[in-house]
């Protein structure tokens, strides 16, 4: 079974950084496009990063560019997010997903989220 195993959340002050971490098992790890989610609570999920399968291509939503980096260790089964300069809107739970494609896809699995919170 696909399994998504998100960690590295908390609570935060304006302007900290939090590094979020998903262990990845039970499919082939390399083969597969990655993205960050994140969902506030009364809004809407929306999409945070992408990653390809070989970690070439990345793209970031607008709001978060220059301060998140999207990165994954192949060898380790390991997705990661870098969050810096955090602000009070990127409080929210965070998920990653597996995509079905190498360099883009639909969604085929959604871990358990991890919750970050940053205070102003």
């Amino acid at each position: 079974d696909v399994q998504l195993q998100a960690s590295g959340g908390g609570s935060v002050q304006a302007g900290g950084s939090l590094r979020l971490s998903c262990a990845a098992s039970g499919f082939t790890f390399s083969g597969y496009a990655m993205t960050w989610v994140r969902q506030a609570p009364g809004k809407e999920l929306e999409r945070v990063a992408f990653i390809s399968d070989e970690g070439t291509s990345t793209r970031y939503r607008d709001s978060v560019k220059g301060r998140f980096t999207i990165s994954r260790d192949n060898a380790l089964n390991i997705l990661y997010l870098q969050m810096n300069s955090l602000k009070p809107e990127d409080s929210a739970v965070y998920y990653c997903q597996k995509l079905s494609g190498r360099t883009y896809g639909r969604v085929e699995h959604t871990g358990q989220g991890t919750q970050v919170t940053v205070s102003s």
